[in-house]
């Protein structure tokens, strides 16, 4: 049976498995050769299908491509010989966050939110693969833009940003 005739679930498993990395929505429709649409249909059923099970369908920027689920991290390292206790210091913790939810953004938007410089934990973050530059602002020096990037949502367990938790008032502590 000819591959076209499969359908189309099973032959975008089989080459999102296949891709060496996130695949666009394009490049999956044409090396299926069905419309986009189909393709963004498809992936939704996939990612249903998935939920229940050890791999995840995982959406950034307009980008697919399959994972293992976040539960099963310390089985996948553990076969894999990884260590990923890798530790991120509460600067990089608190750029990643900022980047996270206010994505695309410059360093110069980054510093004036945290009121001091960071280009030390943009370098580590960058680093980690955590984050992406995705290109220039158009403003005065046309800054980098910086984005999170696939690997971010892997660590995090999240398919897409739309997962991030919403943002509230910080709590604050009552003088005492």
């Amino acid at each position: 049976m000819q591959a076209n005739l499969q359908p189309l679930r099973q032959r975008l498993e089989a080459v999102l498995l296949a891709a060496p990395g996130p695949a666009s929505l394009d490049q999956l429709a044409a090396a299926l050769q069905v419309p986009p649409a189909l393709v963004d249909q498809a992936l939704a059923d996939l990612e249903t299908d998935y939920r229940d099970r050890g791999l995840r369908l995982q959406r950034h920027h307009g980008r697919a491509q399959l994972t293992t689920a976040p539960e099963f991290a310390e089985d996948v390292e553990r076969f894999l010989q990884l260590d990923s206790r890798t530790r991120l210091s509460r600067a990089a913790v608190e750029v990643l966050a900022i980047i996270g939810y206010k994505q695309p953004v410059t360093r110069p938007a980054i510093d004036s939110i945290r009121g001091v410089d960071s280009d030390a934990s943009l370098k580590t973050l960058l680093r980690h693969g955590l984050i992406e530059e995705i290109g220039r602002s158009a403003g005065p020096g046309r800054p980098i833009l910086y984005g999170t990037s696939p690997e971010f949502l892997q660590h995090f367990g999240l398919n897409s940003l739309n997962e991030l938790p919403p943002l509230g008032e910080p709590d604050r502590e009552e003088p005492g």
